[in-house]
């Protein structure tokens, strides 16, 4: 890993992945003209659903949104934000409450793969059970925490292909919801517009110094 030095005059790691993240912000304008391939679309939430979940319960789901009829139905739910329409698809993320039952069949191809022995199988699933069973604050918080880090998964992964992305709150929950056929144990968490940019967008916005938000314990 190399090193680079801050403004601090003190040293931080650097390599190609670190620079994709410390040089992404959030996009503003799109190329209208662009679109994504189904291909491209998929290999995004392939990389997305690489993300860690809770007992490798996989929670998620992502609906693409890319035609204009689509977009049409999605953008005055999205209190009309342009990049609704100008970007080449905005995910839909959705984040499903955590059901420990679905433990078993989660695993079962981690098994097969020889990664997990199969008498370990119930060993998850019971403390997943112990945690999440006829508890639906724990569960709603699950789905969230899943889904945002699939979200910054793809987040990433668009960076380092060249394109822009917007994670965004700015909708209707349950029109959304409505609108898309969303399941009873389903939960809109938020909106990901992605897509090449055009000019116009800022660099990435200066944060906190980490002095103000680290602690050592």
């Amino acid at each position: 890993m190399n090193y680079i030095s801050n403004t601090a005059c003190e040293t931080a790691p650097t390599n190609a992945v670190i620079e994709i993240i410390l040089s992404r912000s959030a996009a503003k304008y799109y190329d209208t003209t662009a679109t994504l391939s189904h291909d491209q679309i998929r290999d995004l939430v392939r990389i997305g659903t690489s993300a860690p979940t809770s007992f490798h319960l996989q929670n998620w789901r992502f609906i693409a949104v890319r035609t204009p009829e689509a977009k049409a139905r999605l953008h005055p739910i999205a209190w009309k934000q342009p990049a609704i329409i100008d970007a080449a698809v905005t995910f839909i993320i959705v984040g499903q409450l955590a059901d420990a039952s679905t433990v078993p069949e989660r695993l079962a191809p981690v098994v097969e793969a020889g990664i997990m022995p199969a008498h370990l199988v119930p060993e998850w699933e019971a403390p997943a059970r112990s945690l999440y069973d006829n508890q639906p604050q724990r569960q709603r918080d699950e789905a969230v925490r899943s889904a945002t880090f699939g979200t910054a998964a793809i987040i990433y992964a668009a960076r380092s292909l060249g394109l822009g992305s917007t994670p965004m709150i700015g909708f209707d929950a349950e029109a959304v919801h409505r609108e898309f056929g969303l399941a009873e144990d389903e939960i809109p968490v938020m909106l990901l517009t992605v897509g090449p940019e055009r000019s116009g967008n800022w660099p990435q916005k200066p944060r906190l110094p980490v002095a103000d938000v680290l602690s050592f314990a």
